[in-house]
């Protein structure tokens, strides 16, 4: 009868809601996740994630760090970090990442042809997602810094759900159409119980390189009023600079290439500031 179809329904239903969300469960080796996001595409997360991991790095020798590139339609931490190939296999069937500047790396870009364009739905893409994250061979990281696609999509939520995130970095412009979508992703992370260790105000002031008078090309300060806004923290700002596209470019990032500069150093501070609100990590 249509009214025992109708409490079966709801006893679905209810079975459905009673299960909540995926339990949690880590990626074995990896002590603690950071993950990079932005609102919007175009404010340079991609190049923040690359050098905040060397900068983890080159912050205490000791500690590993892997790099994790998220971003299946856009994957671009094969070009930053000149890196090229198909990752090896492990007799258990998981793939090694690559390796440069001591960093661990995966990404979506070391399975298909460089030029091959991402052509999938969205439950293909999550399965990829998964993959790189349960069929990845870390070794033992202290740190995965993860570069996620921007917005505030099903990529987002597959991962701040599934695995344990140790706290997200938001990346922006001062630029009003850029802060808009930074704080949709700040308020996405809330809701979803990551914790947002602050904001990075990229792109923050171009220096003419003849005559050093500086413009605040994107506007200026408009990352730290919604830092203000929001109750959160700025990490740091990172000028516009050529050196910093050149050097990410040429599979060189600033932070290995020109550690003395003004941008390396702006995101060794960053890593800093990250170290410092990170949670104590399992023993």
């Amino acid at each position: 009868s249509s009214r025992s179809g109708d409490e079966a329904l709801r006893d679905k239903r209810a079975r459905i809601l009673s299960r909540g969300l995926p339990k949690q469960k880590p990626i074995e080796g990896v002590k603690q996740v950071v993950v990079v996001a932005s609102g919007k595409g175009g404010v340079g997360k991609s190049t923040t994630a690359v050098n905040i991991a060397l900068a983890l790095a080159a912050n205490d020798s000791t500690k590993e760090v892997g790099l994790l590139d998220a971003d299946i339609y856009g994957p671009s931490i094969p070009k930053m970090m000149n890196l090229k190939g198909n990752p090896e296999l492990t007799p258990k069937n998981l793939m090694r990442p690559l390796k440069n500047y001591g960093i661990a790396c995966m990404s979506m870009g070391f399975l298909i042809e460089e030029t091959a364009p991402v052509v999938w739905r969205g439950l293909m893409v999550m399965s990829a997602v998964e993959k790189l994250l349960r069929q990845v061979d870390w070794g033992q990281l202290d740190y995965l810094v993860i570069d996620m696609p921007p917005g505030t999509g099903d990529v987002q939520l597959s991962v701040s759900q599934n695995i344990p995130v140790a706290g997200a970095v938001i990346v922006s412009t001062p630029q009003d159409v850029a802060l808009l979508d930074a704080r949709k992703g700040a308020e996405m992370f809330r809701k979803v119980h990551v914790p947002v260790l602050g904001l990075v105000q990229n792109m923050s002031v171009f220096q003419c390189p003849k005559c050093k008078h500086e413009t605040h090309i994107f506007g200026a300060d408009g990352v730290r009023d919604l830092a203000k806004t929001l109750g959160l923290d700025i990490l740091g700002d990172v000028p516009l600079h050529v050196n910093i596209r050149e050097t990410c470019d040429s599979g060189q990032p600033v932070v290995i290439s020109q550690p003395q500069s003004d941008a390396a150093k702006a995101y060794l501070k960053i890593a800093m500031e990250i170290l410092r609100r990170l949670p104590v990590p399992p023993a």
